[in-house]
């Protein structure tokens, strides 16, 4: 067993290298997209440096490819998708696609009582759709304080700082989809608690 994982992740390096050089991405832009070291990126493809899943988790997102795809695990034969879910920034995370490259579908579950953390937004090259299924999205996006409710949806160029987490006490589950291209922003959602202003009363 020792030997199988090894092998698999002497493996990582050249395949790391190989992505990135197949999608003319820089060390520099890598690192922006992952928050990994351009020394650290280096180390890895060089094969210096052994991957962590908590490092291999925002490359396979990064270059829009599966775990498996990444570590070169061997096919089952089994035709049925097999979700993985992996636990990130205190949600769980469900890919839905193993297609290398183009878009990369996930389900997004957001645990119930996690409405009181803290916002912290994030960019990286990209654009990423959200659509709700249950619950209350809040979406921090630059400046703007967003809430979606079931059924609505919002795309946006993720170069602008973003942010998603519960807006209320309740769980929360979306769809995310996430490409390297995409059209601008355009935003289906109402602001976060704001109400209408009270009309006086007509004669």
């Amino acid at each position: 067993m020792d030997d199988d994982l090894d092998h698999a992740l002497a493996g990582v390096g050249p395949r790391l290298r190989a992505l990135r050089r197949q999608r003319e991405t820089t060390l520099a832009d890598l690192s922006a997209a992952t928050g990994i070291s351009v020394s650290t990126l280096s180390r890895l493809e060089s094969g210096t440096r052994r991957p962590a899943l908590e490092q291999l988790l925002p490359l396979a997102r990064a270059h829009g490819v599966t775990l498996d795809d990444l570590v070169g695990a061997p096919p089952t034969g089994d035709p049925r998708v097999h979700l993985r879910p992996v636990s990130r920034h205190g949600m769980t995370m469900l890919p839905l696609t193993r297609r290398a490259g183009g878009i990369q579908a996930y389900k997004l579950v957001i645990p119930a009582g996690s409405h009181r953390r803290e916002p912290d937004p994030q960019t990286h090259e990209g654009y990423e759709w959200l659509y709700v299924l249950n619950g209350q999205l809040r979406l921090v996006l630059g400046e703007r304080d967003l809430e979606l409710s079931p059924g609505e949806a919002a795309e946006f160029d993720t170069r602008v700082p973003h942010w998603f987490g519960a807006a209320d006490s309740e769980p929360v589950e979306f769809l995310s989809l996430f490409g390297r291209q995409g059209e601008r922003a355009h935003l289906r959602a109402r602001p976060r608690a704001q109400h209408p202003p009270e009309r006086p009363d007509e004669p």
